[in-house]
Parts: C-alpha cells; sequence; structure tokens
C-alpha cells in the first residue's frame, strides 16, 4: 500500500498542508501540457509505463499523472477538476477513504488515481452502487481513460463468461461491487482455468464506501443452487409460529434480531410433532424449519421488509427503498415468510459458496473509496480495512443551514406539522425534498399530503433510471417529492431558475436513520457546490427508533416533557435522547457486523483450504503425488481422531480405523486389540499402505486415470463444501440453544467449526480415495 504522508486520526490543517504541496506540484505543470498535442499527451501514458518499470515510483509520478488527467478531462469533456479534487484523488491513490460532501464531483476525481494505478498494468477496479452508476461513468469517464490510451471495461450481471473476461483484462473496470464479489465466487467453482473470468487483485477505488463496505456488509454474497423445498413442513411451523407468544414461546430482541425458542416453546414444538427431545441431532432439521418461521414472522414486516405482488414474495432494498429484483432469502427463510403469506411455495436456496462482503474486499492489496460522509464510522473502516478518512475542503464554502430537530409527542402530531411546513415551503415555490426510512413512511407521508391537497411526486420502488431522473428534478420551482433517504444517492440535484432566491432546496427528514451518516446523505441533498439551501428533521417519541432502542429512557422522559399544542417538544434535553440513542444504534449495528464478521472469519481459514486445494486440481499439477498426500493424511486422521490421547487405549476406537482402512485397501485388514500406542497402529498399517500406493502407481500414466482424477476430486470437494456450509449455518443457529451456558459462544462455534470441518475433510479424502481406487479396478 502506497504510504505518503503520515497518519492521523483527525484531518488537520498540516495534513491539508501536506496534500496541497503536491497539488502545487500539479499546478505548475498546467501550462506545460496545455502547450501539448493530442499526440503528445497521449504518449505520456507510455512514457509513465516506462519510467514504472525502470524502477520510478508511484509517488514520484504522482504529480505528473495528475496534470495528464487533468488535462484530458479539460480536451474530453470540458470539466477542469478542481484543487480540492485533486487532493481527493491524492487520498484515494495513497489507499485511504476521500470524505466529500455532495455535489464536489466525487465521479471526476476518480479518473485521477485510476489512471495512476492502472499505469502498473495489473487492473483497477471502479466500484459504485448500481449498474446504472457504473455504465455513467464507464462511459463518461473512460472517455479520459481510452484517450490517454488505456482500455476500459464493464462488469455488470448476465454477462457472458467471455465479455466478463474481456471486461476484466480491461485496465480500468466498472461494475457494481456485489457482482466482483459474485464473480469470485464463480471462479472458484470453475471446472477447468479457462472459465475463470478475474485475474489477482490489485486496486479498487469505491464510490459510496460507507453504503458498500458497511450499510451492505451486513448481507454476505451467497450463490446458491435450487432444492424441493418441504411446503408442508413450512406450513404445520407457520402456523405453530403464529400461535407462540412472545416472552412465553420465544424470546425476541429488538436490537439485534436474535430469536430463540424458550423451554415452553421447545415443549410445544416436541408435542406438536410428536418427538422426545428438540436438541437431538436428528431434528436438527426440524429445529431449522421452526425457528425460520418464528423469525418470518417477528423480524419481517410486510409493505417494509418486503412485498406480496402476484402471489410472490419481493424483497425491498431498506436502504433505497427499491425492489431487490430476483433476490430471495437463503436456508429456508424465503419459503418460510411464504408459508406465513400463504402464498405457493418455491424452491429453496441451498448455498454453494459464500462470503462477506469484508472478506471480499480485504483480498484487495489496496482499497480506497469515496463519500460524503465516512468520518462517524471512521473505526470499523481502519480496523477492518486498515483505511484511514479524510475530510476534504469543499469547492466553495457550505451555504446550508441545517435546523434543529423537531421533536413532537405523536406520529400523528409529527406528520400534521409536516406537511403544514410543506405547504408552507411550497406556497413560496421553494422546492421541498422529503426523505423517510422506508417505502410504508413514503407511503404514509403521501397520505398526510394529500389532506393538504398537495401535488407531489412519490419515488416507491421504481426503477433506478426514473429515481435518478425524478431525484435530479427535485429542486425545481414549486416540486415537492417523496424518497427514501438513500433514493437515487450519486445523483446531483441542481436548483431551477430563481430557486436560489427562494432558499434554495429545503431536505426535511420524517425519522432518524439507525445510522447518522445516512442523514448527513439526506441533508447533503441541499447545499451542493455553495447553493442555499435547509434541511430539518421531524421526529416523534413514537418513531421507531426510540421504541426499538430506548424505551425505557422514552417512558422516563415522558412525565417531564413540555410541549405545545401541536405536541411540539420544549424541553431541551430531548434533544440528548435522541443522539443518544442513535449512537446506541450505531454501536447495536457494528457489534452484529463485528460478530459476523468473526463467525465468517472462522469460514475464511476452510474457505481459504478448500480453494486452494481446489486451484491445484485446476492446475492439474502432480494430481497423483497430491493423491498420495491425501491417503497419507487420512490415515493420520482417522488414527488420532480415534485413539486421542486423554483416552485408555481400551476405549480406543479401532473399528472406525478397520472400517475407514478396508474401505480403501484391496485386501481387508484387523488391528490388534493389545496395542496400546498409535505408533504400533501406524506399524500396522504401513505395510498394506506402501502396498497401495505402489499399485496406484503402475497408473500414473494411464491417461483414464489421469483424465478422471481432477473430475473426481472436483465433484467430491464442491459436494463437501455445500454440506459443510449447510452444517456450518445449522451450527450457527444452534449456538443460541447454549448461550445459557457459561462459554462464549465465538469460541464453541470455532471450537466446533474446526471439528466439522476436520471430519468433513476426512471425508472428503476418503471418498476421494475409495472412487478412483474403484475406478482402477
Amino acid at each position: 500500500m502506497l504510504s505518503i504522508f503520515k497518519r492521523s486520526k483527525r484531518t488537520s490543517e498540516r495534513q491539508l498542508r501536506k496534500y496541497r504541496k503536491i497539488v502545487n506540484q500539479i499546478n505548475k505543470l498546467e501550462s506545460e501540457y496545455e502547450a501539448l498535442s493530442d499526440v503528445q499527451l497521449q504518449a505520456m501514458t507510455d512514457s509513465f509505463k516506462d519510467r514504472l518499470q525502470n524502477g520510478e515510483t508511484l509517488q514520484a509520478i504522482i504529480p505528473e499523472a495528475f496534470a495528464v488527467v487533468r488535462e484530458a478531462s479539460k480536451r474530453v469533456l470540458d470539466m477542469r477538476p478542481y484543487d480540492v479534487q485533486l487532493i481527493g484523488g491524492i487520498v484515494l491513490a495513497e489507499g485511504d477513504i476521500a470524505e466529500m460532501p455532495t455535489g464536489e464531483g466525487k465521479t471526476l476525481v476518480a479518473a485521477m488515481p485510476s489512471y495512476v494505478r492502472a499505469l502498473e498494468g495489473k487492473g483497477v477496479h471502479v466500484i459504485t452502487v448500481n449498474d446504472y452508476l457504473a455504465k455513467r461513468d464507464f462511459e463518461q469517464i473512460g472517455q479520459i481513460h481510452r484517450y490517454l490510451g488505456l482500455s476500459v471495461g464493464l462488469n455488470i450481471p448476465m454477462m457472458q463468461p467471455d465479455e466478463k473476461q474481456k471486461a476484466y483484462q480491461a485496465d480500468i473496470t466498472y461494475g457494481v461491487g456485489t457482482e466482483f464479489g459474485f464473480d469470485y465466487l464463480r471462479d472458484n467453482m470453475v471446472r477447468n482455468t479457462e472459465e475463470r473470468v478475474q485475474r489477482p487483485y490489485h486496486f479498487a477505488i469505491i464510490d459510496e464506501v460507507d453504503s458498500v463496505l458497511v450499510d451492505e456488509a451486513k448481507t454476505p454474497l451467497i450463490i446458491a443452487g435450487k432444492m424441493e423445498a418441504d411446503a408442508d413442513l413450512h406450513e404445520v411451523s407457520a402456523r405453530l409460529a403464529k400461535r407462540f407468544k412472545q416472552g412465553v414461546d420465544f424470546d425476541f430482541d429488538e436490537e439485534t434480531k436474535a430469536t430463540s425458542l424458550t423451554d415452553t416453546g421447545i415443549e410445544k414444538v416436541e408435542q406438536a410433532f410428536g418427538i422426545g427431545n428438540l436438541y437431538e441431532l436428528e431434528h436438527q432439521t426440524l429445529y431449522h424449519y421452526v425457528i425460520q418461521a418464528v423469525r418470518a414472522r417477528v423480524i419481517f414486516k410486510r409493505d417494509v421488509d418486503y412485498i406480496v405482488k402476484d402471489d410472490k414474495i419481493e424483497l425491498v432494498d431498506l436502504f433505497t427503498g427499491r425492489i431487490m429484483e430476483g433476490r430471495t432469502l437463503s436456508d429456508g427463510l424465503h419459503q418460510a415468510i411464504e408459508a406465513k403469506e400463504g402464498v405457493p411455495t418455491t424452491e429453496e436456496n441451498k448455498a454453494q459458496a459464500q462470503i462477506t462482503i469484508q472478506n471480499y474486499f480485504r483480498m484487495y492489496p489496496t482499497l480506497c473509496g469515496m463519500t460524503g460522509t465516512a468520518k462517524t464510522q471512521e473505526k470499523e473502516f481502519r480496523e477492518v480495512y486498515g483505511m484511514d478518512v479524510i475530510q476534504i475542503p469543499t469547492n466553495k464554502p457550505i451555504a446550508r443551514i441545517d435546523q434543529p430537530d423537531l421533536v413532537f409527542e405523536t406520529i400523528d402530531q409529527k406528520y400534521t406539522a409536516m406537511a403544514k411546513e410543506v405547504a408552507e415551503r411550497n406556497k413560496k415555490g421553494q422546492p421541498v425534498l422529503v426523505g423517510t426510512t422506508s417505502i410504508l413512511q413514503s407511503e404514509k407521508v403521501g397520505e398526510y399530503l394529500n389532506k393538504l391537497k398537495l401535488s407531489y411526486n412519490l419515488l416507491n420502488a421504481k426503477s433506478v433510471e426514473q429515481e435518478i431522473h425524478l431525484i435530479s428534478q427535485a429542486g425545481q420551482h414549486g416540486q415537492i417529492t417523496v424518497a427514501t433517504n438513500m433514493a437515487g444517492r450519486g445523483t446531483d440535484i441542481k436548483l431551477g431558475e430563481g430557486v436560489p432566491e427562494i432558499g434554495g432546496l429545503f431536505v426535511l427528514g420524517t425519522e432518524k436513520h439507525e445510522s447518522r451518516r445516512i442523514d448527513n446523505q439526506l441533508r447533503g441533498r441541499s447545499g451542493r457546490q455553495g447553493d442555499p439551501g435547509e434541511s430539518q428533521f421531524f421526529l416523534s417519541l413514537e418513531d421507531e427508533m426510540f421504541t426499538r432502542f430506548a424505551k425505557e429512557e422514552v417512558e422516563k422522559v415522558k412525565p417531564r416533557v413540555r410541549s405545545d399544542e401541536s405536541g411540539l417538544i420544549l424541553t431541551a434535553n430531548v434533544h440528548e435522547l435522541t443522539e443518544r440513542t442513535q449512537r446506541i444504534v450505531e454501536g447495536v449495528h457494528f457489534s452484529m457486523r463485528e460478530y459476523n464478521l468473526k463467525l465468517d472469519d472462522v469460514i475464511n481459514d476452510q474457505r481459504n483450504v478448500i480453494y486452494s486445494l481446489r486451484d491445484k486440481v485446476l492446475a492439474g499439477e502432480n494430481l497423483f503425488e497430491e493423491l498420495k498426500t491425501m491417503l497419507n493424511e487420512l490415515v493420520e486422521f482417522v488414527v488420532y481422531e480415534s485413539c486421542p490421547n486423554n483416552m485408555s487405549s481400551e476405549d480406543w476406537n479401532f473399528e472406525q480405523i478397520e472400517q475407514t482402512m478396508n474401505s480403501i485397501l484391496p485386501n481387508p485388514i484387523t488391528i490388534p486389540r493389545e496395542i496400546s500406542g498409535t505408533k504400533e497402529i501406524f506399524q500396522v498399517l504401513e505395510q498394506p499402505l506402501a502396498e497401495l500406493l505402489l499399485y496406484m502407481e503402475e497408473f500414473s500414466n494411464d491417461e483414464r486415470v489421469i483424465q478422471a482424477i481432477p473430475q473426481v476430486m472436483l465433484a467430491h470437494i464442491d459436494a463437501t463444501w455445500v454440506k459443510h456450509l449447510e452444517a456450518m449455518t445449522r451450527l450457527k443457529e444452534g449456538i443460541g440453544l447454549r448461550s445459557y451456558s457459561q462459554e462464549d459462544p465465538m469460541r464453541i462455534y470455532q471450537r466446533e467449526g474446526l471439528e466439522i470441518f476436520g471430519t468433513h475433510f476426512q471425508k472428503l479424502r476418503r471418498n476421494i480415495a475409495q472412487e478412483i481406487i474403484h475406478f482402477i479396478n
């Protein structure tokens, strides 16, 4: 990773001075590069590449390379990057996060570091939050890079593998983060190396980095295969869950969304299905169906988390308010929601490969990003990804006025006051953008605006293109736009004629989001590039944030609250309650992401073992040697597992060793029971194993066997990994059942996860050996 400057916790003026020194160097070159012809300017790219190959450092060429991109941008797009945009670009080249408010031209900022790092010839990935923005940047900023002689690719869903290969071979590749992650998983499921589309990772720039690495990091990337769901079992479980009472049959933590059955609930399940003990291994699947039914009932709300359309469950992205086309919940949860709503049960998704967003992006040697809001999450960015947040000054001073929050006693009072405020602003022609936290809330806002006969645009799960168009129009005279806080993120709202004179865009938030960053993003829609603007949040003590995370505190505060006739709370310390609650929520979500990452770190180590083995098989080098190693490891594993040190030799499981060995040896063996040491067992096994290896050696040049080995190995590796992922999911669910014990659940998960992996890996080695030996015979 580049390390041009000394890092510090806060972006000090002293630190910015260091960046400005480089900007001054870039500016001094401007007249020199203006005098160059197109051909001379374009020739600089090859010159930089040669200098890098001859040992010059990236740091040394940054001023010249940035100056070249600035000049190219002027000629190709008629856009000249400001000095603050150059600072942002240097921060990205260093591998950190540039925090730049909305309207500061982040898209153009990425053009400079992506050019510099592409000169190394190892590929640069520029990641955006949706396909629309990826295409836009590929077409617009890509013009600069193509003009300077670099190749530019676009990676979006539904492309053919050869198209993807071409996109990844380009110097700079634009696309959506999840698609890059899915390509990584798919590349580790291929049957030959030619099918792979990616090359080794080098450098990635993430636009809206907080959205990609924090907001989307709650959901792992999963490639699933379809399997028949047990519709009857889902239906019975849904009926059972509907009758369950919270606090009696199950516990549900509003903050963490953790769900678990109580002893009473477990007894009811055992009675309903006529079984003795739900904890027994054979009933693990039944427990899974029931707990998913309970989760479907209490966690997922209709018209908030999903909608029912044409007898189908369609998921809603809570951050954008859009329908997530083609996306389904995995591991039977989607089918549990279908059973709850009484719609036909679809096939279940069974994970074949998965990875968290965090572990995927940590594979890049250098990662950087841009956003309008990242400072509140700096600790997480530094700890998880090793990136600091550098706050970039604005090109022009921010003229927006952020008014203090208005807090009302009830939701009805809040919405009534909100509608009245919108009407007053609208009367003078001032455009208003009303930000909500969900689709349901957007519709609620619409009801109150309808009462006052106000005309408005409601952005409600429309296509991205429509959404971006409507958001871009939100600054026009007399316009009222109601949208989820995240809708149209990355889109500039330009003010219409005469709008600056009447105060600019007024942004009205109807509820605090679970993250201050999202609130700041909403405020940042107004006041771009020194434009006038105003923002204010209208809240109530009945808002979900208070009812979920500060119920007791609100009850304590209520008797001391003073309010006016409209229900507006006049007590000053109500603002402290808001800020404190929001910090608690952010802490809860951070803990959840941290916990999920620790869980995935366990699987990540196992995934690396499986994927490394897969790579060896695909490379096809010394597969016979690999097979011999696997056989030796299999023998070692089964002996030590069956004969642990802490157990008397009288209790050793000799039958397990014999059973495993006889499944691969041509002639059966018996281990004398009087043996008292593992060394003696290895001596008994040494000769028959050597004979087997010698026999196999005879086929080492047999073309038929050589072709069969990789196919057999890959089939068993993939099947084992699917089973292992399912077992780890069940283990994760079961950890909650043991929360009453004194042991840390994470320790249990790590220890038992390792045991499960060891068992699966042993079976993998045995199955491969059995099938290949059977094939030879």
